[in-house]
């Protein structure tokens, strides 16, 4: 009696030993293939300081260039005196903007593109953080500028 239960306790934790194994394969397989990975389900962001807004902003992996549109919030107009984007994390701007924009209040900039940047292949995630000073009005304060950007690269 004693060895019929022993054998089948046995055989319960068999069967379900190789059931669980199989699921961690299972999952094993699926987070080294790619399916699993976090970083796909995360959203398209760009985010600056409050009053200025990233309407719309593009990572291309064709001409290695960020092309981003910000709509001026801040009351007065703004000019930028630099505007360069870290893609190492670093703290150090290693992209710089092409053509850093002027925008008037409530206005939306001209296309402004950060040339420089690496770029990985397309539909890879691009992460960098946005960094600049700027003057506002007739003003002769600079002030500093910082946000990210989180996105895919494009074509």
């Amino acid at each position: 009696m004693k060895e019929e239960r022993g054998q089948a306790a046995m055989e319960f934790l068999m069967t379900y030993g190789w059931a669980i194994l199989v699921v961690l394969i299972a999952i094993g397989a699926l987070a080294y293939f790619g399916v699993l990975n976090p970083g796909r389900f995360l959203p398209r962001s760009c985010t600056l300081i409050p009053g200025l807004d990233c309407s719309e902003f593009k990572v291309d992996s064709s001409d290695g260039q960020v092309q981003l549109f910000i709509r001026n919030g801040l009351g007065a107009s703004l000019d930028f005196s630099a505007l360069n984007l870290d893609t190492n994390l670093d703290g150090t701007g290693d992209c710089t903007a092409v053509n850093p924009a002027s925008i008037s209040d409530g206005a939306l900039s001209p296309q402004i593109n950060i040339a420089g940047c690496t770029i990985d292949s397309v539909g890879s995630r691009f992460r960098g953080n946005i960094v600049g000073t700027y003057t506002l009005g007739s003003q002769t304060l600079t002030h500093s500028l910082s946000g990210s950007l989180i996105t895919e690269v494009e074509a």
